[in-house]
C-alpha cells in the first residue's frame, strides 16, 4: 500500500501563484527566525571573545552548537513526518522563546564580574540556553525544505532553494552587522532583549499563516521522536545517497576550520563594530549566490554543481588569508559566501527530488546529524590546537621566519597556516569524488527521477498532485 494519502498533501488546491505565495510567506518568516536567533548566537560569540581573548572558548560554544544539532536532527526530521510542518514550526519558535527568555533570567540574576568568567557556572549557563534555543530553531530549516516539495513545481524547486539561499544570506548580513554594533555600543543585555521580541514576532505571526495544501500530514511510517531505523531505511532506499551525504560531512570537517577561528582572525583585523560590517559584506555573496540559482537554476545534474562549488570553495578558503591583508580576507569570505547557496540548494534538490514526501523529514534529519557532526569535532580539535600551540609558534622568532615566505608577516599566520592546509583537503576531496562510482549512480538516478516527475506531470489526471512520484509502498523500504 502506497505511503501518502491523496488527500492529505493536495497541491492542486490552488493555483501555483497562490502556493508561491504561501512559500514566501513562510520563508520570510523563518528568516526573520534565523535573524532574532543567529542576531543573539553572533552577538554571544563575539561578546565570549572579546571578554575572554580566547579561542577555546569560542571554537567549545561553537563545537557544542553543531554537536546539539547532530544529536537532535533525526529526532527534529521524524517531528517533520509526523505532524503537520506549520505546527512543527510553530512548536519550535515557541520553545526557543522561552529558552531566551529563561536565559535572560539568568543574564540578569548573574554577578557583573562572574557572567564572561570561564570559571563560573553563570557564563555556562547562559550559553547552553542561548544553544539550546538556537538548535531547536533549526527544526524550521527541516519543515521549511519539505514545504517546498509540497508547495514548489519539481522543475522550479532548484529555483526556490535559491531563494533560500538568498533570504537567509540577507538574514545573515542584517545579523552581522546589527550584532557588531550592538554588542559595541548596546552591550548584551539589550541585544538579548531585542532577540526575543523578535522572536515573539515571528511566533504571533506564525499563528495567522495557513496551507491548505497539506491538510494533513501525508501518511508515514514513521515512529515516535527518534526513528533512527526509519531514517536510515529512508536514506538507503535511494542508491548512493548515502555516500553524498558522507561526503557533505566531510566537507563540514573543513567547515568546523572555518567555524572555529573566523571570528578571531576577523576579530584581530578589525575592531568588533567594523568586523560585523566587514562580515555583513562579506555575506552579500549569499544574496548573491542564492539570486543566481533563483534565476538561473542549478543545472541538469545539481551534484556536479555541487562539487564544483566545493573545489572551488577549497581554493578560496587556502588563499583568502594567505598575506594579512583586510581587502583579501573580505573578498574571500564574499566569494566563499557566494557559493554556499550553490552547496544547500544542490543537496536539498536531490533529495526533493528522489526521496518521498513522507520521508523527507526524516532525510534531512538523518544528514544534517551527520554532517553537523562533522563540524564540532574539527573545532574541538582544532581550537586547542591552534591556541596552544600553531597560534604561540607562529609567533615566535622561529615560527615567524618559517611562515613569512609562504603566508607573509603578521600576528595570525598561524590561524592562516590552518586555513591553507583546510583548503587544500578540500580541494583534493572535490576531485576525487568526481571519480567516483557513486558520483555516478546519484547523477543518474536523479536524471531517471527528473523524467519520471516529467512523464508523471503530464499523464497527471485533474486534481491529481502535479509532478509528484508515486510512493513507493511500505515493501520496498
Amino acid at each position: 500500500m502506497a505511503l501518502t494519502d491523496p488527500g492529505a498533501v493536495d497541491r492542486a488546491l490552488r493555483s501555483p501563484q497562490q502556493r508561491h505565495h504561501t512559500f514566501l510567506s513562510i520563508l520570510v518568516n523563518t528568516a526573520v527566525a534565523s535573524l532574532s536567533t543567529s542576531y543573539l548566537w553572533f552577538a554571544c560569540t563575539f561578546w565570549i571573545y572579546l571578554e575572554t581573548r580566547n579561542v577555546i572558548a569560542t571554537g567549545a560554544i561553537g563545537g557544542a552548537f553543531m554537536l546539539l544539532i547532530a544529536l537532535t536532527s533525526i529526532s527534529f526530521g521524524t517531528l517533520v513526518d509526523r505532524f503537520r510542518k506549520l505546527d512543527v514550526m510553530r512548536a519550535a519558535t515557541f520553545f526557543a522563546l522561552i529558552m531566551f527568555l529563561i536565559a535572560g533570567v539568568v543574564y540578569l540574576m548573574a554577578p557583573d564580574d562572574e557572567l564572561p568568567r570561564l570559571d563560573r557556572p553563570w557564563f555556562w549557563a547562559y550559553a547552553l540556553l542561548i544553544l539550546v534555543g538556537a538548535v531547536v530553531e533549526n527544526i524550521r530549516a527541516i519543515a521549511l525544505a519539505t514545504t517546498v516539495t509540497i508547495l514548489i513545481d519539481p522543475d522550479k524547486r532548484a529555483n526556490a532553494n535559491g531563494l533560500v539561499g538568498m533570504v537567509q544570506g540577507m538574514a545573515f548580513i542584517v545579523t552581522s552587522v546589527v550584532a557588531g554594533l550592538s554588542i559595541g555600543l548596546l552591550g548584551m543585555g539589550w541585544t538579548h532583549l531585542i532577540t526575543v521580541v523578535l522572536t515573539a514576532a515571528t511566533l504571533v505571526h506564525l499563528l495567522f499563516l495557513s496551507m491548505p495544501e497539506e491538510l494533513r500530514p501525508a501518511a508515514t511510517d514513521a515512529h515516535g521522536g527518534f526513528d533512527l531505523k526509519g531514517s536510515w531505511r529512508a536514506v538507503a532506499a535511494v542508491s548512493g545517497l548515502f555516500a553524498l551525504i558522507l561526503f557533505s560531512t566531510f566537507n563540514n570537517f573543513i567547515g568546523g576550520v572555518y567555524m572555529a577561528l573566523m571570528d578571531p582572525y576577523g576579530l584581530e583585523l578589525f575592531a568588533v563594530e567594523v568586523w560585523g560590517v566587514v562580515f555583513a559584506l562579506g555575506g552579500t555573496g549569499f544574496i548573491v549566490g542564492g539570486a543566481l540559482i533563483g534565476k538561473f537554476g542549478l543545472g541538469r545534474n545539481p551534484l556536479r554543481t555541487l562539487l564544483l562549488a566545493v573545489l572551488v570553495m577549497g581554493v578560496l578558503g587556502g588563499l583568502f588569508t594567505v598575506r594579512e591583508w583586510a581587502w583579501l580576507y573580505v573578498v574571500g569570505i564574499w566569494l566563499y559566501m557566494m557559493l554556499v547557496p550553490a552547496v544547500e540548494a544542490a543537496e536539498q534538490t536531490v533529495i526533493q527530488r528522489v526521496v518521498p514526501l513522507e520521508r523527507q523529514g526524516r532525510v534531512f534529519g538523518f544528514a544534517g546529524a551527520f554532517e553537523a557532526s562533522a563540524a564540532p569535532v574539527t573545532a574541538f580539535v582544532i581550537a586547542p590546537i591552534a591556541e596552544l600551540w600553531i597560534i604561540p609558534w607562529s609567533r615566535s622568532a622561529d615560527g615567524a621566519s618559517a611562515l613569512s615566505p609562504l603566508l607573509g608577516d603578521g600576528t595570525s599566520r598561524g590561524i592562516a597556516l590552518i586555513f591553507l592546509g583546510a583548503g587544500i583537503v578540500m580541494v583534493i576531496a572535490a576531485l576525487v569524488a568526481f571519480l567516483t562510482p557513486v558520483y555516478r549512480r546519484i547523477s543518474r538516478e536523479y536524471a531517471v527521477a527528473a523524467e519520471e516527475d516529467e512523464h508523471a506531470e503530464k499523464a497527471s489526471a485533474p486534481g491529481a498532485a502535479p509532478g509528484e512520484r508515486p510512493s513507493p509502498s511500505s515493501g520496498d523500504l
